[in-house]
């Protein structure tokens, strides 16, 4: 069927793409722990300690991790061997045809856009907090929008639009700008572990898995449903490490740096969540953490005023490197989908000058700067959960199909014991999906419908793999 065809796999470097090779495998690494490590350890953390698992939120982040690291592997398996601007949609485009790539692009395209909107909106809330603290907030109309009652939010515009400037600029630039972020937020971190480290009441952790029964929200939790919960709620907290993939065609070595910056990444990230995670509810009764920033109140409630200022800071400079890499992120996989013809070409241009795809960067930061800055975001960041984890399914579907249909690949890092691997990540990440609200999949449903019409009335025929086919259309250039 025309549905399911697929692309050929052509090896890095040969898509002549237009995109510089200027990243080695540190600023892989820097963008991976740039965009895992922000709202998940400054502010979900604490929540889900609070209304769902208890101390246990520990074992939450295990279990999230694990579900993670399955697709991890599956992910530096076809990086390695298939690469790509596109991540998981061209993974899925080389393995399982085009449909089934243009579902999880669409897919992507929502995760990374309510993603990002959503991380504006507490950088703003972070950012409002530390002027205030220096008697210069701004008024509730500019920090708020309409239907909060107030006019726009203006920081959340305003960082959504800046960052468009910056990677308008090139990928190396930054890259370098990321890395000194992700110095300063693993700082704060850092620090935190060290003062929170001595301020530890063994009693805090007792009991550590609480009994079934209501939380602070007044729903029912705890137990091992809470931890399950939780482990579904943070997983927003692991977003991100699948974007080392999107830069792909700007890696200098892709077959070696590219499993380097994704598993590098998120073992580092991995250890330091579950740390902070351990000493956050040592220091501070789990029933006390339901609170924006649960890190820095902890640190207030011991008394340590100014490790917590530092912490604010590590937190803003945390939550702009997520913002900076999924906004990388997105524009490269609108640059894949578009130079297969099934977006207009407008969104795979390249600028000369930068070597980057500067007219989408521009189109996504406006629409996402509108979306951050008027719309209301609460009830819809789940949405982003939902998205990753229909990626990571697909891939981890991706490794196993091919290792049947094209066993020859060239594969310089194999998933190991796959297919049982891949299986498990496909199973982990459904179970966790299932954990998700109804209304978000009533959200996401809408979402996708929208996908499949947009599909057939565009996507199918413009497609390069339909080379002239059923309308009768001149047959397009052959795929670079």
């Amino acid at each position: 069927m025309k549905l399911f065809r697929t692309k050929p796999i052509l090896g890095h470097g040969e898509s002549g793409s237009g995109l510089k090779k200027v990243l080695g495998p540190v600023d892989l690494v820097m963008l991976g722990i740039g965009a895992i490590i922000g709202a998940g350890i400054f502010v979900l953390t604490g929540i889900a300690a609070a209304n769902h698992a208890g101390p246990a939120v520990v074992l939450s982040f295990v279990v999230a991790g694990l579900v993670v690291s399955f697709a991890a592997l599956s992910y530096a398996e076809l990086a390695s061997a298939i690469g790509g601007a596109g991540s998981a949609y061209s993974y899925g485009y080389h393995g399982l045809g085009e449909i089934v790539a243009w579902i999880i692009g669409w897919m992507l395209i929502l995760e990374y856009t309510v993603a990002i909107s959503a991380v504006s909106v507490g950088w703003s809330g972070y950012v409002h907090n530390a002027l205030a603290a220096m008697g210069v907030g701004l008024p509730e109309l500019l920090t708020k929008t309409p239907v909060e009652g107030g006019l726009v939010n203006l920081p959340a515009l305003a960082i959504i639009l800046a960052l468009g400037v910056l990677l308008a600029s090139g990928a190396k630039v930054s890259a370098q700008f990321n890395a000194i972020m992700v110095f300063v937020k693993v700082a704060a971190i850092l620090l935190f572990i060290a003062v929170a480290a001595f301020n530890v009441d063994p009693q805090n952790w007792v009991p550590f898995i609480p009994e079934r029964g209501p939380n602070p929200l007044g729903d029912v939790s705890y137990g091992w449903q809470g931890i399950m919960a939780a482990a579904a709620s943070i997983f927003f907290a692991y977003i991100g490490f699948d974007a080392v993939s999107t830069a792909a065609e700007e890696t200098r070595n892709p077959k070696r740096d590219l499993p380097i910056g994704i598993l590098g990444s998120l073992v580092a990230c991995t250890i330091l969540y579950m740390l902070v995670a351990l000493l956050l509810t040592g220091v501070v009764p789990y029933k006390q953490l339901n609170v924006p920033s649960p890190v820095s109140y902890a640190l207030l409630e011991v008394g340590a005023r100014w490790a917590s200022g530092m912490i604010a800071v590590g937190a803003i400079a945390g939550l702009t490197t997520v913002m900076l890499v999924l906004y990388f992120a997105l524009t490269r996989i609108l640059f894949a989908i578009s130079r297969d013809g099934l977006l207009p070409p407008f969104f795979s241009h390249i600028n000369e000058k930068t070597g980057s795809p500067v007219r989408v960067i521009v189109l996504s930061g406006l629409i996402m700067a509108s979306i951050a800055g008027f719309a209301p975001l609460h009830d819809i960041v789940e949405l982003t959960n939902i998205g990753t984890l229909g990626a990571f399914m697909v891939v981890c579907a991706g490794v196993a199909v091919l290792r049947i249909t094209r066993p020859e690949l060239e594969r310089p890092f194999r998933t190991p014991f796959s297919p049982f691997i891949p299986v498990l990540g496909i199973i982990g990440c459904f179970y966790l999906i299932l954990n998700l609200s109804e209304h978000t999949w009533v959200r996401f449903g809408m979402w996708m419908a929208a996908g499949i019409i947009i599909y057939f009335a565009y996507s199918y025929r413009h497609s390069r793999l339909h080379g002239g086919g059923d309308n009768g259309t001149p047959a397009r250039a052959p795929l670079e």
